[in-house]
């Protein structure tokens, strides 16, 4: 059986961040009888490292999550993509080019699975990418110390007649914990190479390199070491006599597929070939009638028992397992009783301290204050004065379009370096800190049970904690989330009631000056924090019962704590750095000339003419009114807007709060609803958008209520 064409397992994704080809897969020529993709597009894999691999031999990185793929394809192509602690990381199909010996390979990437039988959206683009593409080797990564859990998917490889390249990861960890892993006789059982590693420290690199050349060399496909017993034999035999012909895959797997249910995989050879579906499908209903249990059981249970044997073989563990500081330190922040306390000193040293008081106050105010405001912004107007002189005319709006108050230099580029780098920067340092230690999928466990009542599980962490860095960046990894159900409330949420980084700094800077409260913590910080938890609980127990579906079950991949690594911290920071600023100074100046445009057309003075009275309705002055259009453009846009009305004394403390609430719950910025879009649909994107819009005024007008009526002051 020839290798090359591919397989596509039925409908194109929408919102995943890989397509399949609709003509031949990078690694070869589709056979006549081959089925494959009906969306007609190239393979577009978005985000990460994206290279022109086509024509070359593709390299298939596979494996769970937090297994070191990425660190691996660094290797490999001497690109940087970025490594994170928990999974979901590698939603979006990173590519690069990489040379071994003499030879040119493309390696891919892809998305964290455990199984080729897909539950989530990232292992149903993880399967597309192996069948599709033909992989001229598949570089299978574990967890050394846990291959019983994870040797189940090289058996699956294994049934395809991938060449596999079995890589032990992490053998330092699994030393440390005393075991011995008998590689030698671990490859001669399963036919395949098996070579110990450290990603990280690139140990067995170059054994990695040469497995893959041979790997590549060989003639013939591994034989598949699994027998299922004689009804399900009989029943593989007879599905793969009856299937097209010229499938460059192995009929086995795409039988045992079959047989485990797979939708995708039937309805792909339903409409290849009616007959043999036909014919298949009866031969998969008889064997199904065989036995007490369902065959998905059946077939996944042998392969565990399998894998039992083989690992009680060539595995030895020590006679006692030491606990490690490592290991009591993940109880302690996985128990509620003591993680909830250490997360509140996250979020209090990290996000207020460090982001909020040091970022916000400190950095920004030097930079923006003494630097721009002091330096900078008036040389520069004063140069334009010389250059551009005249009160009125097109001198004046010339202007206006670089400097004075809303100009591409004193406005766009001003916020955006002096304002909004520096909270964005700090903010990148503290989420990489606590993503290289392996914090996050352990928060995810903590806050799962609480999650179940607002309609989502732990992963759901995920995507909201990131919404601290950018909403925008976060609504995208909504993908890892298992359903539909879940990916529409996590959206809902980001859109309303979670700050981006830039936002949440400059908010937390305004607040933080009123007068103290709890541990030197303001009274306004934690009333507005409040409203938003309030909020968020409200809008996700509401979202929960008006959206409908099924809630999915919650499993995640929890690495061992680890000291997060100085240079790697660096480089992911830096890295998401220049990311954020080459999309957001683009943005701000953007918004600076369509202000512009707006002020020259009179159509800005026409809109903010138009939200005068709604904020004047909540208790604000009119002149906030242009924050709350400058947040159309960017969250963070408004909310620096506040930053010099507060400057300015033009807010009293309540004022200051209910802008702030208001702001922080106003419509998501441009970007965001592009994205909002692009992922839920126009309708859906409409329909949150106008409700948040209503939620944010309505909620602001409650606050300015119940503090007037109160009397109190902040």
């Amino acid at each position: 059986m020839t290798r090359g064409g591919g397989f596509n397992g039925g409908n194109d994704m929408k919102g995943t961040t890989a397509e399949t080809t609709g003509g031949a897969p990078a690694g070869g020529q589709a056979g006549p009888g081959a089925v494959v993709s009906t969306s007609g597009r190239a393979c577009a894999c978005e985000g990460g490292v994206n290279e022109d691999i086509t024509g070359m031999p593709v390299l298939a990185l596979v494996g769970c999550p937090n297994v070191g793929k990425s660190v691996m394809f660094n290797n490999l192509t001497g690109r940087y993509v970025t490594v994170s602690n928990y999974p979901g990381t590698t939603v979006e199909v990173s590519q690069g080019r990489g040379r071994i010996g003499d030879r040119e390979f493309g390696v891919v990437d892809t998305p964290g699975m455990y199984s080729l039988l897909p539950i989530t959206d990232e292992e149903r683009v993880a399967r597309r990418i192996i069948l599709d593409r033909s992989p001229a080797a598949v570089i299978h990564m574990v967890d050394a110390k846990s291959l019983d859990r994870m040797l189940p998917l090289t058996l699956q490889l294994l049934e395809f007649g991938f060449p596999v390249v079995l890589v032990l990861n992490m053998m330092d960890e699994a030393e440390r914990l005393g075991m011995r892993i008998d590689a030698p006789a671990l490859a001669r059982e399963l036919g395949i190479p098996v070579i110990p590693a450290v990603a990280t420290t690139r140990r067995g690199l170059a054994e990695i390199r040469q497995a893959v050349l041979e790997a590549c060399r060989a003639s013939g496909t591994p034989a598949a070491p699994v027998r299922y017993g004689e009804a399900v034999e009989s029943a593989v035999s007879g599905i793969s006599a009856r299937l097209p012909v010229c499938y460059s895959l192995s009929t086995r797997g795409i039988s045992l597929l079959l047989l485990q249910g797979d939708g995708e995989v039937a309805e792909a050879i339903r409409t290849a070939d009616q007959k043999a579906a036909g014919e298949a499908g009866e031969i998969v209903q008889g064997a199904v009638n065989t036995g007490g249990q369902p065959l998905r059981y059946r077939i996944a249970m042998r392969r565990q028992d399998l894998v039992r044997g083989i690992v009680e073989r060539n595995v030895a563990y020590p006679a006692r397992t030491r606990r490690t500081l490592a290991d009591r330190l993940s109880e302690v922040t996985t128990s509620p009783l003591t993680g909830i306390p250490i997360l509140g000193a996250i979020i209090y040293y990290g996000l207020y301290k460090f982001v909020g008081v040091f970022g916000a106050g400190y950095v920004v105010n030097l930079l923006e204050k003494d630097l721009f405001g002091a330096h900078i912004s008036p040389w520069f107007n004063a140069f334009l004065g010389k250059l551009l002189p005249g009160a009125a005319g097109w001198h004046y709006w010339a202007r206006e379009l670089f400097g004075g108050e809303y100009g591409l230099v004193t406005l766009g580029v001003t916020y955006a370096i002096a304002i909004i780098l520096p909270i964005v920067s700090l903010f990148f340092v503290f989420f990489s800190i606590l993503e290289d230690s392996g914090y996050f999928p352990r928060l995810a466990l903590l806050v799962d049970r609480t999650f179940k009542k607002i309609g989502l599980n732990g992963r759901a962490v995920i995507p909201l904690v990131l919404g601290f860095g950018c909403d925008t960046m976060a609504t995208m990894v909504t993908r890892i989330q298992e359903t539909k159900r879940e990916r529409v409330i996590t959206t809902l949420l980001l859109a309303l009631v979670i700050p981006c980084s830039a936002q949440y700094g400059v908010i937390t800077a305004l607040l933080a000056k009123q007068s103290a409260g709890i541990l030197g913590v303001s009274y306004a910080w934690l009333a507005w924090a409040g409203i938003l938890f309030v909020m968020f609980i409200i809008t996700g127990r509401l979202a929960s019962k008006i959206v409908r579906g099924q809630p999915a079950s919650f499993y995640m991949e929890i690495p061992p704590l680890r000291l997060p690594q100085i240079g790697n911290v660096i480089v992911k920071t830096l890295a998401r750095m220049k990311w954020y600023f080459f999309e957001v100074l683009p943005l701000f100046l953007l918004a600076s000339v369509l202000i512009w445009v707006g002020r020259i057309t009179h159509v800005f003075e026409a809109l903010v003419a138009a939200l005068v009275p709604v904020v004047r309705l909540i208790g604000l002055p009119a002149n906030s009114a242009t924050a709350f259009l400058y947040g159309f453009f960017r969250r963070d846009f408004g909310a620096a807007g506040l930053y010099r009305l507060a400057d300015a004394g033009q807010l009293t403390g309540v004022q200051l709060l209910v802008a702030c609430v208001t702001l922080t719950l106003f419509l998501p910025c441009i970007a965001q609803f592009l994205i909002m879009k692009k992922e839920r649909g126009l309708k859906m994107a409409v329909v949150m958008s106008t409700g948040i819009i209503c939620t944010a005024f309505v909620v602001g007008g409650l606050v300015n209520l119940a503090f007037q009526t109160a009397g109190v002051a902040l």
